[in-house]
């Protein structure tokens, strides 16, 4: 099989790194839980809670250690998510502001809250299986 991914050598990663790419996952899905559980929408939960910070603080401390490998494309996959996350988060603020835009706000946060969910769940599995995620 060709590797059609641009950043992805043929290197092995270490197994501490995929059990971490695996840990990340699992921080942002549990923020994504405590959105589904709790009062808060699960873009506000994913943004502010505590698991998905430390993991996003992760995916940069750690980055330069899985260059080359398939878990880069996992953490560029994770970073892209938060950030992505909370520009759609900016947007249904500012659209909250108006009294015209708090339905809109409110379909825009309920849609990237599913989004963050999809990446999540596509995600992890892609690392189950080894494989990588689209640049």
């Amino acid at each position: 099989m060709v590797n059609s991914h641009p950043r992805i050598t043929s290197v092995v990663p270490e197994g501490g790194l995929v059990r971490l790419a695996h840990i990340i996952y699992l921080l942002h899905g549990f923020s994504v839980l405590m959105g589904i559980l709790g009062p808060a929408l699960i873009i506000t939960t994913f943004l502010t809670g505590w698991p998905s910070i430390i993991a996003v603080i992760i995916n940069y401390a750690k980055r330069d250690e899985v260059r080359g490998t398939y878990l880069d494309s996992h953490f560029g996959w994770q970073i892209r998510t938060f950030w992505y996350t909370l520009l759609w988060l900016v947007i249904a603020a500012l659209l909250f502001i108006t009294v015209i835009g708090i339905v809109l706000a409110y379909i825009v946060a309920v849609g990237a809250g599913v989004w963050v969910l999809y990446r999540i769940v596509r995600g992890w599995i892609a690392l189950n299986d080894g494989k990588p995620m689209p640049a």
